[in-house]
């Protein structure tokens, strides 16, 4: 069995040698088309509605924070609570595109539990339309990437009063 991997191996590295041989063709920039960019590093980022600011960096600050507010507000931890899950601190990944129309699209989400999952994937699709990012001048889709971490409180205990004998007088 190694044998057959070993070889099958080799034989992969054959072919990838070979179709690194060649001539490269340089692409005018004119020609290049610019693919989705990261938000961490946009020239100009989405525009949530309701933002504004002076610079990038403005923008970006309102822009989370907006986005966090919005999760916050519409995340039915309801829902969440019904699952009856052990307490602890939950964490799950959402990432998503802002479309060259300033659309969520591409929501995605990876965490322990599949109802925290799709509930996530829920509350991000429906973020209202932004205003898109642009890269170089060029409105471009913009990757984002969102941590939604809540805790799950264990049972309070009753609080049951034992009352005080009162003292006779």
């Amino acid at each position: 069995m190694l044998n057959k991997f070993l070889i099958f191996t080799a034989i992969i590295f054959s072919f990838a040698t070979v179709a690194q041989e060649g001539t490269t063709t340089e692409v005018p920039e004119s020609e290049m088309t610019i693919a989705d960019v990261p938000f961490a590093v946009i020239d100009n980022v989405p525009v949530y509605p309701g933002c504004g600011g002076n610079n990038n960096e403005e923008l970006k600050k309102c822009m989370s924070e907006k986005i966090a507010e919005f999760v916050n507000k519409h995340f039915d931890m309801n829902k969440i609570l019904t699952l009856d899950l052990p307490p602890k601190i939950y964490r799950t990944a959402v990432q998503f595109k802002i479309d060259k129309e300033g659309k969520v699209v591409d929501v995605h989400a990876k965490g322990t539990h599949a109802e925290i999952e799709n509930e996530a994937v829920r509350v991000v699709s429906n973020l209202p339309i932004m205003q898109p990012g642009k890269q170089r001048g060029q409105t471009v889709g913009v990757l984002y990437s969102l941590p939604i971490i809540f805790k799950i409180e264990p049972p309070k205990k009753g609080n049951k009063k034992k009352d005080k004998p009162k003292a006779n007088n």
